[in-house]
């Protein structure tokens, strides 16, 4: 069995599991949520809503401007997103209704995908990404509560 390359954050959000997923299926959306100050907004030619196999652009900015391409590889309606970027690391959102009004909501970030993981490793993105994903959740939080 190979080395574990993932790490989550999960947090529970008072909203139910569809509203929640209609942010993170907006690309419009996601620079409102992003707790890692990169991504600046989405292209003008994004899908409005993703689906499984969608391709979106997201304007992005980390000292300098940059661009970034990803592909919709897991959909679930309501219940799990993830994208890809170009160098195959995974960006996934799992919901699990707890009841009607309450959503328990795990972000993942994984390379074990990726086109050369331990890079991602010797650049220290994995105990980065868990600082930034722990602030989107609160982001995402205080936007749909």
């Amino acid at each position: 069995m190979g080395k574990q390359r993932t790490v989550s954050v999960t947090r529970e959000i008072e909203a139910d599991a569809a509203t929640i997923f209609d942010v993170l299926a907006d690309p419009a959306s996601h620079h409102v949520i992003d707790g890692s100050g990169t991504v600046v907004g989405g292209k003008d030619d994004n899908p409005h809503r993703l689906y499984l196999g969608a391709r979106f652009g997201m304007d992005m900015k980390s000292g300098l401007p940059y661009k970034i391409s990803n592909e919709v590889v897991e959909f679930n309606e309501d219940r799990l997103i993830a994208w890809r970027h170009l160098g195959h690391h995974i960006w996934r959102y799992e919901l699990e209704p707890l009841s009607d009004n309450s959503t328990l909501v795990t972000e993942t970030f994984d390379w074990g995908s990726a086109r050369f993981p331990p890079i991602y490793e010797w650049v220290g993105y994995p105990d980065r990404h868990v600082l930034s994903m722990t602030k989107t959740l609160e982001r995402l939080a205080a936007f749909v509560e």
